[in-house]
C-alpha cells in the first residue's frame, strides 16, 4: 500500500504541476488504533509554481481526490497550511508530527515543524479537542445502546486535552502513548485496553451496551474541560514574516533552476 500511495501522489504532481512537500497519514492508522479495514487517511502539503501565485483572483487552495475503497487522499496548498499552522490549527499541527511520513521533501516541513512550537496556542487546540469529545459523546454514546468504536473518538480528544492542561505543549498523535501519560487508574485502563485489543483484532465494533466506566470518565472530563477553558489564557499568533519567508524559501528551493 506504501508504494501504491507514492505513486498516487506522483500523479497528483504530475496532473496538477505541483510539488508535494509533505505526505503523512493522519487517521487511525496514524493514532494507533486501526482495524483491519480501516482506510488511509493520506494528508499532504503542496507548493505551485511561482507563476500560479501571480494573480489577483482568488484559487482553489485544497486538491482532495474522490474517496475509493482504501484511500482518502486531500492536500492543502503552502500558504492556506502555513495560515493555519500560524493560528495553532490543530489537523496541521498533527501532521507536522504524525508517525507516519509517506513522503517528506526539501526543508520546509522542518522549518514548519520548528515554528510549530511558538504557534502553539493550547486554548485553539483545547477548544477543538473538547468540541470533538462533546460531538461523539452526545451523538454516539447516549442511551442503551451505543456506537461503541465512537469511544475512541471520545477518548483520544479527552486524553489530548489532558495533556495540554499537565504540560502546555502539542499532544502526540498515538493514543497509548496519552493514555499512558496521564496515569488512568486501573478500572479505567482496563475497559480502554480490552476496547483497545478488540478493535485492533478486527473485531467489528458496531452497536453495543453502553460501557458505564468509560461514559462516566468521559462526561467528568468534558465538564472538567469545559470549566478549565474559562481559566486559559488567549495567545497572540507568531510574527507573520516568520511564516512569510517559509513560503518565499519554498519557491525557491523547489523552482529555482540546478
Amino acid at each position: 500500500m506504501h508504494e501504491r500511495i507514492i505513486s498516487e501522489l506522483r500523479r497528483i504532481e504530475e496532473s496538477h504541476s505541483i510539488r508535494i512537500l509533505y505526505a503523512c497519514e493522519s487517521g487511525s492508522r496514524a493514532w494507533g488504533f486501526p482495524s483491519r479495514n480501516s482506510d488511509y487517511d493520506v494528508r499532504f502539503i503542496y507548493i505551485h509554481p511561482p507563476d500560479w501565485y501571480l494573480s489577483i483572483q482568488e484559487k482553489r487552495d485544497v486538491i482532495e481526490l474522490p474517496v475509493s475503497e482504501l484511500l482518502d487522499i486531500n492536500g492543502w496548498e503552502l500558504r492556506k497550511a502555513l495560515k493555519l499552522l500560524r493560528k495553532s490549527n490543530p489537523p496541521i499541527l498533527e501532521w507536522m508530527e504524525s508517525p507516519i511520513v509517506y513522503l517528506e521533501t526539501y526543508s520546509t516541513i522542518q522549518k514548519m515543524r520548528n515554528l510549530s512550537r511558538i504557534s502553539f496556542s493550547p486554548l485553539s487546540c483545547l477548544y477543538h479537542y473538547l468540541s470533538i469529545a462533546r460531538g461523539n459523546f452526545g451523538k454516539y454514546l447516549q442511551g442503551d445502546k451505543v456506537k461503541i468504536k465512537k469511544y475512541f473518538y471520545a477518548l483520544r480528544p479527552i486524553f489530548a486535552c489532558k495533556w495540554i492542561e499537565e504540560n502546555n505543549t502539542m499532544p502526540p498523535m498515538e493514543f497509548e502513548e496519552l493514555i499512558r501519560a496521564s496515569h488512568p487508574d486501573d478500572i479505567l485502563a482496563d475497559e480502554i485496553n480490552k476496547l483497545l485489543e478488540r478493535k485492533i483484532s478486527g473485531e467489528e465494533l458496531d452497536y453495543g451496551t453502553q460501557i458505564n466506566v468509560l461514559n462516566q470518565f468521559l462526561e467528568e472530563q468534558i465538564q472538567h474541560f469545559g470549566s478549565y477553558l474559562k481559566s486559559v489564557g488567549r495567545k497572540e499568533p507568531a510574527e507573520e514574516e516568520l511564516f512569510d519567508q517559509i513560503f518565499i524559501d519554498a519557491l525557491k528551493e523547489v523552482w529555482s533552476p540546478p
